[in-house]
């Protein structure tokens, strides 16, 4: 199969037993990675260089570390981790996720029948304590057509499943910063450049959720940076007025309810019950 890199940001406030888990996914995978191209996005805590340093060691040549100064953000680090994948295949992951053991194996499957396709994601298993209980599952669409289309409303990609081609990436201009919205910004200008999209057809990760992240979504602050994001989405002509105008409302609602109602609405509505 097809030499490949992935590319990870970490940053300070990553918990040190999550990336563990995460490493440790990648290291079961029954086709392994080349390289792991991992941005430090600012200083670290010692515990997570300790963590680093000790997967760096096991598992010599494997990992290029990346130190940015200071935090740039995860639209700016990955943008400079991109240039750094020695690889022209390129997976995402987030450090505080799981991937499933066959999850590369997969998504390399897919590239290798069709030599056009440019971008593949799967669904993902979402859960909060242990991915041995799943709470809900957010399913996307798989078929190009039916990517671009839905694309136009919401995130058609579960962006810690994504694998894609650095030249694509590239041709689109790179990650950017954008509010909240670094990996959906990429994709709407790489499906405007005409890259070719698939999503697998089952779950290839398992997504950690929870408070932190309800918490995070919530709150006027939070609205204002998702209202900036969308709106560099609506200029790249990407979607349309209508498009962008009933996903700040549906977003307001959301950001501005009761964090509980706001986990309820995540869980059974937006995303589908495993």
């Amino acid at each position: 199969m097809a030499e490949f890199s992935v590319l990870m940001s970490l940053y300070h406030k990553e918990k040190p037993a999550y990336v563990e888990e995460c490493f440790r996914s990648l290291l079961r995978q029954t086709v392994k990675a080349d390289e792991w191209v991992v941005v430090e996005d600012g200083p670290l805590t010692d515990e997570l260089y300790a963590v680093l340093n000790k997967y760096e060691e096991e598992n010599p040549g494997l990992i290029k570390r990346v130190p940015l100064s200071v935090n740039q953000g995860l639209g700016l680090a990955l943008q400079a981790g991109i240039p750094e994948c020695t690889h022209d295949i390129i997976a995402r992951m987030d450090t505080d996720d799981i991937a499933k053991e066959d999850r590369f194996e997969k998504q390399l499957a897919e590239f290798g029948k069709d030599p056009e396709l440019d971008i593949i994601g799967s669904h993902i298993d979402e859960f909060e304590d242990t991915p041995d209980a799943i709470v809900a599952r957010r399913v996307v669409p798989v078929t190009d057509e039916e990517i671009k289309k839905y694309q136009k409303k919401r995130d058609a990609f579960n962006h810690m499943t994504v694998m894609y081609k650095k030249k694509a990436v590239l041709d689109a201009g790179n990650y950017q910063s954008c509010p909240l919205m670094e990996d959906t910004f990429l994709w709407v200008r790489m499906m405007k450049n005409g890259a070719r999209c698939k999503n697998v057809d089952e779950s290839l990760v398992y997504a950690r959720i929870g408070k932190d992240m309800f918490d995070r979504r919530g709150g006027w602050a939070y609205f204002k940076k998702y209202k900036t994001g969308r709106k560099m989405v609506y200029e790249t002509k990407y979607i349309s007025w209508a498009d962008y105008a009933s996903t700040i409302l549906i977003q307001f609602c959301v950001a501005l309810v009761p964090r509980s109602l706001r986990g309820w609405i995540f869980k059974k509505m937006l995303h589908r019950k495993s």
